[in-house]
């Protein structure tokens, strides 16, 4: 085994997350077993206790790896470092489907919530977003308390000084990791999730230091090692605004925004017996005139901004806002942080501008002219990894046995980190345990969507989830995540059995909900008289479930009209909601599972991973380059690169059936 040096130094690897204030050592957690034996090897060892770290670690631990979690402060584990918010459109649906894979950060909302609220509403439930308001303060505890329980799992805080590699088959393979005791921690594999630790920058005004977040220290040194390995690196920005006094906000003046009634909580766990909640308010307010002339007036004064890297295009900076869109006012979002917190988060105001500027641009704003701001906000500038060089299964394709998952694979957002995070923590398991990795495709799940998006096209700015990114989002909706998603999840072994019969049971109880709808006949005239709806006189009979295709039409309504038939059905206001969305997407469904096997035969062709694209001649040169530049590991993924062209596919298909039947018959001689 050896130690990844570059010029026969150690260097830090994640050193963010491990140096406390000079003190470096390791330490006992209970209940965890504490500090690992240098003799003892594990699994899978999960770098980093941020929102892609824990659910790795969780998930490897549930698959039945023997996981360690390295983490510099046991305190900061599940820290919400921006928002205090989950879900939103597109990211509620991989809320529902990290819930489905039995993964945590769904249930910790649940119980940590201040307001629930499904975004959307008035488009159809294929695309409603799930989005909790969640306190802090108990979402770190909750999620802390959920870790300390997981069966297998260990964590102890230490630093982590570098890979231990050693050599593998044509490659490298990782061996486990050196703390900063000087321990060596033997280990299989290795999830890295350091968000925007890597080379970290924070901004403020013309100020710059070196930091990943407020209060903590960069990468630096792993970024150079990833770089020294030969990774293709990148560089992105992002930000955090100010943060508010509440007691210094004119709210009689503010329009209310309540939360949900009933509630639709994230965590199917939770589907039928619901939540009861007092919930917290937020209150909307808007930026003018006066506030961005603050900004325009003072644009040299924000370097962050002035730097050639590209910040999330859609979580802009105030400072992108007023100079992209000139003359809108934008909305800015007063959220509580939680219910024993004096502070607010403002957002939609995202802002680096020096800290006497940004308190006075919060005066110009409706219900904030005598606000007291009690931290300003800042940008951050951080090293990626290019995502093209993982695997699906969020594998390195240079060092067998590393991966990677969160902001270091260029994405943005707590829901896209733990999505990575369960998808890595599950592959990193079977990869020791010699086993196929846990591949997702488009048309299962929008996991599959981001994982597909950033292994086969990368990224250019910070990549957030929304539903328009899927193909088949009819498909993939956030009501039938358990009953796609559940019992995949169960065969690797992260799933228990608890919850496969539930959504087995759920599974059951839809199935003879739509035969018995089925079976309840009337005539469009008794239909129509009945619930005094338009219903089209064709002389032919309708059924319950034709019914629910009409937007005005409920079981609760049904079982008014058709107590005998319907109120069993309507007792079950889980199950009736689920019939509901099935009755409405049937038809549309079986038109787009055309589609979806259309997909399949593309992705069925494999292309040869040793394939040289400069050979192929008939092959245009820009299309080649794209190819060898990404090299797709499936026909499908090649027809998914932008400027691809289908003349270049069809060569593509032609050369690959050439090598498969030249490989044949040398094989059959």
């Amino acid at each position: 085994m050896f130690r990844w040096k570059a010029q026969q130094r150690l260097k830090p690897l994640v050193w963010w997350i491990f140096s406390q204030q000079g003190r470096r050592g390791l330490f006992y957690v209970p209940p965890a077993t504490g500090a690992p034996d240098p003799a003892t090897s594990y699994d899978v060892i999960v770098i980093g206790g941020g929102h892609a770290g824990t659910e790795a670690a969780a998930a490897a631990a549930r698959t039945g790896a023997r996981t360690l979690l390295v983490t510099h402060k046991f305190k900061t584990i599940g820290e919400m470092s921006c928002n205090p918010s989950f879900g939103g459109i597109g990211k509620g649906h991989l809320m529902r489907e990290i819930d489905a894979l039995d993964g945590l950060c769904a249930r910790v909302c649940d119980i940590s919530a201040i307001q629930f609220r499904v975004l959307n509403k008035r488009k159809g439930p294929a695309v409603w977003g799930l989005r909790a308001q969640i306190d802090r303060e108990q979402y770190r505890r909750n999620m802390q308390n959920e870790l300390k329980n997981t069966k297998g799992l260990t964590i102890i805080e230490s630093s982590v000084e570098d890979l231990v590699m050693a050599q593998g088959e044509g490659k490298p393979k990782v061996a486990g990791v050196s703390l900063g005791t000087g321990e060596i921690v033997k280990g299989q594999s290795v999830v890295i999730t350091t968000g925007t630790f890597l080379r970290g920058q924070i901004f403020l005004g013309l100020d710059s230091y070196p930091a990943g977040r407020r209060g903590d220290e960069p990468a630096i040194g792993l970024a150079k090692t990833l770089e020294e390995i030969g990774f293709t690196m990148g560089r992105l920005r992002t930000g955090t605004p100010p943060r508010i006094d509440k007691d210094t906000i004119n709210y009689s003046i503010l329009e209310i925004q309540y939360g949900d009634d009933p509630i639709i909580p994230f965590s199917f766990l939770n589907e039928r017996k619901g939540i009861k909640l007092d919930q917290m308010v937020c209150h909307l307010t808007h930026t003018n005139m006066a506030t961005h002339q603050i900004v325009l007036d003072n644009l040299a004064l924000s370097r962050h901004i002035s730097q050639d890297v590209l910040g999330p295009r859609y979580c802009p900076s105030l400072e992108s806002k007023v100079m992209r869109f000139k003359g809108r006012r934008h909305q800015v979002w007063l959220e509580p942080e939680g219910r024993s917190s004096d502070l607010i988060y403002p957002n939609g105001i995202s802002c680096t501008l020096p800290a006497d500027l940004q308190e006075k641009l919060l005066k110009t704003i409706v219900g904030l002219e005598d606000c007291r701001m009690v931290q300003p906000g800042y940008g951050v500038q951080y090293d990626h990894v290019d995502s093209r060089e993982l695997h699906q299964s969020l594998q390195t394709k240079k060092v067998s046995g590393l991966f990677l998952a969160g902001q270091i694979n260029g994405t943005t957002g707590y829901e896209e980190a733990a999505s990575q995070g369960i998808i890595a923590g599950i592959n990193a398991a079977l990869f020791c345990q010699g086993k196929e990795p846990f591949i997702l495709d488009r048309t299962v799940a929008y996991l599959g969507v981001l994982v597909d998006d950033l292994t086969t096209i990368g990224v250019t700015e910070p990549y957030r989830m929304f539903t328009s990114r899927s193909e088949y989002r009819l498909l993939l909706r956030p009501d039938n995540a358990d009953l796609r998603l559940t019992e995949k999840g169960y065969n690797t072994g992260c799933v228990h059995a608890e919850r496969l019969a539930l959504v087995k049971s759920m599974e059951k109880s839809i199935a003879q909900g739509v035969e018995f709808l089925k079976t309840v006949r009337f005539s469009p005239n008794v239909w129509r008289n009945k619930l005094n709806i338009p219903i089209k006189e064709d002389g032919k009979m309708k059924d319950g479930l034709h019914l629910l295709t009409h937007q005005e039409v409920t079981i609760k309504r049904l079982a008014e009209v058709f107590p005998d038939h319907f109120s069993s059905l309507a007792a079950d206001p889980a199950v009736a909601q689920r019939l509901e969305i099935e009755a409405h997407y049937a038809e549309m469904v079986s038109r787009q599972s055309a589609d979806v096997e259309d997909f399949r035969r593309g992705e069925a062709v494999r292309i040869p991973s040793d394939i040289i694209y400069d050979n192929l001649k008939h092959i245009s040169a820009e299309c080649r380059e794209k190819l060898a530049r990404n090299r797709p590991s499936t026909l499908g993924a090649a027809s998914r690169l932008d400027g691809v062209t289908p003349a270049a596919l069809l060569h593509l298909l032609r050369h690959i059936q050439q090598r498969q039947d030249y490989d044949s018959s040398h094989v059959s001689s």
